[in-house]
């Protein structure tokens, strides 16, 4: 399993503020299992990846993003809809930033 994987894993658990013992305990796994898939070493089951998406509160975009290729639009369409949530005077210091950040990545690419 990709190491990048157990990574987004452990950072959403922690956000969450849950310890890898509470986590496994409401999925039915063992501590020793969680920690092995935050290291990137073991992959859940299907099942069990739905009720870890489920208790951290995230979708299969948030731990898969690094590993599949589409997931950059899914995650445009959410940062948007928590930008439209700021104050007006924050979106558009973010969106600013973001103007900045593609057009050095466009220059990146000539």
């Amino acid at each position: 399993m990709d190491k990048s994987v157990g990574k987004h894993f452990k950072e959403y658990r922690e956000r969450k503020g849950i310890t890898q013992e509470e986590l496994g305990a409401q999925v039915g796994l063992s501590s020793n299992f969680i920690s092995a898939v935050e290291r990137g070493l073991k992959f859940p089951r299907y099942e069990n990846f739905i009720k870890i998406l489920n208790i951290l509160e995230i979708s299969a975009d948030d731990i898969l993003c690094d590993v599949i290729d589409y997931p950059a639009g899914t995650k445009a369409s959410i940062l948007s809809e928590q930008i439209m949530k700021l104050p007006v005077s924050e979106q558009h210091r973010i969106l600013e930033t973001m103007e900045f950040l593609i057009e050095q990545a466009n220059r990146n690419l000539k």
